[in-house]
């Protein structure tokens, strides 16, 4: 078990480690990598090689191993953004490519729905496009989208994400309107692994080219990512990329990253998904369980397609709860030795537990924190 006192570089570092029950989000470290993903990297890291090689090659074993046409490593899912965007601007063509950001001569016109505007969009910036804003902020109808469509038109985003509203358009509907008018759709699937089937769902529901990260459910390496889709996409990313003297430049991705991430992919495909939802379940239960009865609030397990793609430990606070809120319990979690990180994300400002990062051990001590704090907040503490 993880030693969260601070041991070992951390503690060097003057810092203190957490207990991660909030998810593989960047801030907090992202994923455990797994122990064949650390020996990949180790072994490679005393060879050299040829980057573009190893990027095609990679690519071909990941895309193998998913069962799509084509694949390619990158900076992680934020980078695949980035990749995208210039793709569908410049294609293969070296002139465009040099050219990004400038992009005035061609079309670089961004369509995204209002409600898919999401902290990161910046990135699909980056390379010089512009977004055409189409919608409101809860709902977007399919003639919006027709009508934004024009000769400047370079792609149509598709974001799938946790808490991203019901009133979008579904994505088999949009890809229907983009492929009539033969503009790609790029989605951003960043977070929704697992299920594993989410690897293949997006490009089967009509997406042309789908960045995922690598270091969140796949538990590759934390800085990496995954775009997969139509091969004459993934080729002009891998154009716009490093080691090419091109707008990824800046965003490289090591060749330990590379074959680690390979390895993580090939382990990912290959698990036992129901097993490992369930261990999730027993793990999410252990904590309603211990919370349960604690008026003033509401405890389940939540396991859907979108806003809880693994089983989470749901916590609501009913209108009659006298306690602090949930941003002042994921504080207080926060402030514990050892520190239990929880995510403080919901509609209605629910809190809510992930498993996905923990630990044998881990588990009853996130359980017996929120308890204690929840329990000071209902006697007014």
């Amino acid at each position: 078990m993880t030693d969260h006192t601070g041991g070992s570089v951390f503690q060097r570092m003057g810092l203190t480690p957490v207990i991660n029950a909030g998810g593989t989000n960047t801030k907090h470290s992202g994923s455990r990598m797994r122990p064949e993903v650390i020996e990949a990297m180790e072994e490679s890291s005393e060879v050299f090689v040829n980057i573009d090689e190893l990027l095609i090659r990679a690519g071909e074993m990941i895309s193998d191993a998913i069962g799509v046409e084509a694949a390619l490593v990158t900076s992680g899912a934020a980078g695949g953004l980035v990749l995208q965007a210039a793709a569908v601007m410049t294609g293969t063509d070296v002139a465009r490519i040099q050219s990004l950001p400038l992009t005035d001569w061609f079309p670089n016109e961004l369509i995204i729905q209002r409600q898919h505007r999401f902290h990161y969009d910046h990135a699909y910036l980056m390379p010089g496009a512009n977004f055409v804003e189409v919608g409101k902020g809860r709902h977007c109808y399919p003639e919006e989208i027709e009508a934004a469509i024009g000769p400047n038109t370079a792609g149509i985003i598709h974001l799938v994400s946790p808490f991203t509203g019901a009133g979008d358009i579904p994505l088999p509907v949009l890809a229907e309107i983009a492929h009539r008018h033969d503009i790609p759709i790029i989605c951003d699937g960043a977070s929704m692994l697992p299920p594993r089937e989410n690897l293949t769902r997006y490009l089967d529901e009509g997406a042309d080219i789908v960045s995922f990260s690598g270091g969140k459910g796949m538990r590759g390496p934390q800085s990496t990512g995954i775009l997969i889709g139509r091969a004459d996409l993934i080729e002009a990313a891998r154009l716009n990329a490093a080691p090419n003297q091109a707008i990824g430049r800046p965003m490289k991705v090591s060749k330990e990253e590379i074959v680690g991430l390979v390895a993580a992919i090939e382990a990912f495909v290959s698990e036992d998904q129901d097993a490992e939802t369930k261990r999730f379940r027993r793990q999410c239960e252990m904590v309603v369980d211990q919370i349960m009865e604690i008026p003033g609030i509401r405890a389940q397990v939540e396991h859907d397609s979108k806003d809880h793609p693994i089983p989470h430990a749901v916590i609501y606070f009913d209108r009659d709860w006298r306690g602090p809120d949930g941003a002042e319990i994921h504080r207080r979690l926060m402030a514990r030795s050892p520190r239990v990180y929880i995510s403080p994300l919901g509609f209605m400002g629910e809190i809510y537990m992930d498993p996905i990062n923990l630990q044998d051990g881990e588990i009853e001590i996130v359980a017996q924190a929120i308890r204690e704090e929840l329990l000071k907040g209902s006697s007014g503490g």
